[in-house]
């Protein structure tokens, strides 16, 4: 029994050394990534670990605790360079994803929290869409592609929805440029200010029956194409890990 956790032990540990260069690599292939687009990328990055650095160090000086300050402005330097790393990755993603089909069902798969995404619940032939998501705000209707047609399409969706949610809040939300409409960079900040209406039991409770809605009816449509591909995800998740 000792030898089998002992070697349980030593797989698992493995297996977390594995985890960390793959999450390494991947950064660094972002940050190269990144750093052939965008020119500032080096110069930001040195400027804000130097800024953060000289500042906290000269706190030190203050208090005649340089010595000591100058590591914790060395961390906190690097923090600042990786942040800014995140953000321009980020900031990037959403440039290169801003108008392609699916862009906005991508966007909200990478939503951080508790929530339960499905995809183009309706669409139509020109890859307009209309995707759920069930949270703490209760149910979100999110459309992409031509106004004229996913509002219809949303109205649509809704009317469906609130047959079975009850007195459940139902949000309706148009990616786009236009009056009235949420830019893409914006999507994911602006659901996390929904304000929270249900608790988790409630989520799970309003799955079941949409789930069970979209078994009967069978209207399902097909996931819309990823922007950019795997690695444009790839960049995201490294962007995320960075911060």
């Amino acid at each position: 029994m000792a030898k089998q956790d002992k070697a349980a032990k030593k797989e698992a540990a493995k297996q977390r050394r594995q985890a960390s260069a793959g999450r390494v690599k991947q950064i660094f292939e972002a940050f190269k990534m990144q750093r052939r687009e965008d020119k500032l990328l080096l110069p930001l990055m040195l400027g804000a670990f130097l800024g953060v650095t000289v500042v906290v160090f000269l706190l030190g000086m203050i208090w005649s605790l340089h010595w000591v300050f100058l590591p914790v402005g060395l961390a906190f330097g690097l923090l600042a360079a990786v942040i800014i790393f995140g953000r321009r990755v980020q900031s990037t993603v959403y440039k290169k994803a801003d108008g392609q089909p699916g862009a906005a069902g991508w966007a909200l798969d990478n939503l951080r929290g508790r929530w339960v995404l499905n995809q183009a619940v309706s669409g139509t032939a020109q890859l307009d869409a209309v995707h759920r998501l069930i949270g703490r705000p209760g149910i979100v209707l999110v459309g992409e592609g031509a106004p004229h047609r996913v509002r219809t399409l949303m109205s649509q969706e809704k009317k469906r929805v609130a047959r079975v949610v009850g007195e459940t809040p139902i949000y309706e939300i148009m990616v786009g440029s236009g009056e009235d409409e949420v830019p893409l960079p914006k999507l994911q900040s602006r659901i996390m200010k929904l304000p929270r209406n249900i608790g988790p039991k409630q989520i799970d409770a309003l799955e079941s029956r949409l789930a069970a809605l979209a078994s009967r009816s069978g209207n399902a449509m097909p996931k819309g194409p990823t922007p950019q591909g795997a690695k444009m995800r790839n960049m995201q998740r490294a962007a995320r890990r960075a911060k």
